[in-house]
């Protein structure tokens, strides 16, 4: 199972956001360069990047980032604001080994298609983030008439491989993870589902890792509120060398 440190960006700053509402932030870094560094140093070989002025449609300097940590010895997994062939293939040219989409998998599934087509299974990741059991869209400001399952399965007939599910409620509040939602979305869609959104502890890791159904988990919060060390996550989940 593959550990995934979160970095959320926000002005250039790593934040995170309860619930993803842009008015619940808290700033935990004003490098978040230095930040990556840190998780490279604890043995990850892989960092979620979300450029979240792009999942709210603001103008911003997050791409520096991504582009200045993908040099260094990490696969990047990035998303936040991709809803076009070009965002894609820009962030793909600054450095991202994969990337998420959200919002364009709703409002444009044919183009999901298209980029696995393009650019292959590996590179291509669907964000089935929800709310009361409905995708949620527009940085989870808005949500669809369409389950996570539902559009999973859709995502699947295309090619697709690599999925995010975020418990939306859960995100930010270090509550725990919904392990037995992530393990079922797996099983259900037959998609490589990584578990995002609540991971507070350890025993999460353990249990997400327990299911042999969970391909990953996306943790923050607990990181950056120093409830455990990523590389004692790490050593839980395992050979990191697959993603």
């Amino acid at each position: 199972m593959i550990i995934y440190p979160a970095i959320d960006l926000r002005g250039g700053k790593v934040v995170r956001l309860k619930e993803g509402d842009p008015n619940r932030q808290k700033v935990f870094s004003e490098n978040p360069i230095a930040t990556a560094e840190e998780w490279i140093e604890q043995g990850t070989t892989w960092i979620h990047m979300v450029n979240l002025d792009g999942a709210f449609a603001s103008t911003n300097d997050n791409p520096r980032i991504l582009e200045a940590v993908a040099k260094f010895n990490v696969k990047v997994q990035f998303g936040g604001g991709l809803r076009s062939m070009a965002d894609i293939q820009k962030a793909i040219e600054q450095g991202a080994s994969r990337v998420v989409l959200g919002t364009v998998a709703i409002e444009n599934p044919a183009l999901v298609a298209e980029a696995v087509q393009r650019w292959g299974s590996e590179r291509i990741c669907v964000g089935l983030d929800a709310r009361d059991g409905k995708v949620t869209t527009h940085g989870w400001q808005q949500k669809a008439e369409i389950t996570p399952t539902e559009l999973g399965k859709q995502m699947k007939a295309y090619g697709l491989e690599h999925a995010l599910y975020t418990d939306v409620n859960r995100d930010g509040h270090l509550q725990g993870v919904n392990v037995e939602g992530t393990a079922a979305l797996a099983r259900d869609t037959g998609l490589q589902v990584i578990a995002s959104g609540g991971v507070s502890s350890l025993e999460d890791i353990r249990r997400l890792k327990a299911t042999g159904e969970v391909a990953g988990a996306i943790t923050g919060m607990a990181l950056y509120e120093g409830k455990f060390q990523l590389r004692e996550a790490l050593e839980i989940a395992g050979r990191q060398d697959a993603g």
